[in-house]
């Protein structure tokens, strides 16, 4: 599995998309437990994303992850605009100078990425935040990154970040707004765990859609 960075602009774009179309998904999840605009903050914050890449042409994979960071901390409403921005930021750090990116890298960016959103939110994992989703998938991607089965690597890893979103329904939350309702959060899934486990959704199957055409 090799990108370049025509690659990863089209795995934005595919985030960009899932987002979209899961726009009032999100929304809802938001009404129960939060501020009800976690769909709508996100749709909007990735439209720009797409926005920004298409003006400008960038062959550092580093630097477009750095924009789509940057961009989403400054049209992302409430604590998913740092929080996200952020993790799309530090990724960008891990990869600056890159021109392609390979398996390992795609790792690294997902590690990364969970670095910097639990030290922007300092949270931990089983607090009912976005931890929830991504951690799990990030320790099944680091544990089997030297795996010769890609494809199945990636999809026990949606698998465990799906099973993460799952699991915040039998979660108090412990951070974020949520937190305000303490035990009354109990039984609502965290928007925040579900736009993490969508996004990785596209990105895992446009890599995939990617490597059978390569």
């Amino acid at each position: 599995m090799t990108m370049d960075a025509a690659g990863l602009v089209k795995i934005i774009e595919a985030v960009a998309e899932k987002i979209g179309e899961n726009r009032e998904f999100l929304t809802e999840l938001d009404s129960a437990i939060g501020d009800a605009d976690h769909g709508i903050n996100m749709s909007k914050g990735f439209s720009a994303v797409v926005e920004k890449l298409h003006s400008q042409k960038i062959d550092d994979c580093g630097a477009i992850l750095k924009t789509v960071g940057m961009t989403l901390v400054s049209t992302v409403g409430g604590a998913s605009g740092p929080l996200y921005g952020t993790a799309f930021m530090k990724a960008g750090q891990a990869m600056v100078g890159k021109s392609s990116l390979d398996f390992e890298d795609f790792v690294t960016i997902l590690d990364q990425a969970l670095e910097g959103i639990k030290y922007r939110g300092k949270a931990q994992r089983g607090e009912k935040t976005i931890i929830d989703s991504l951690e799990p998938a990030v320790e099944i991607l680091k544990n089997e990154k030297t795996s010769t089965d890609k494809k199945s690597v990636m999809e026990r890893a949606l698998n465990a970040s799906r099973d993460g979103m799952e699991y915040t329904k039998n979660i108090i939350a412990k951070k974020g707004r949520a937190s305000y309702l303490g035990e009354r959060s109990l039984g609502h899934q965290d928007p925040g765990a579900t736009s993490c486990y969508l996004m990785l959704e596209a990105a895992i199957e446009k890599i995939k859609d990617m490597c059978k055409s390569a």
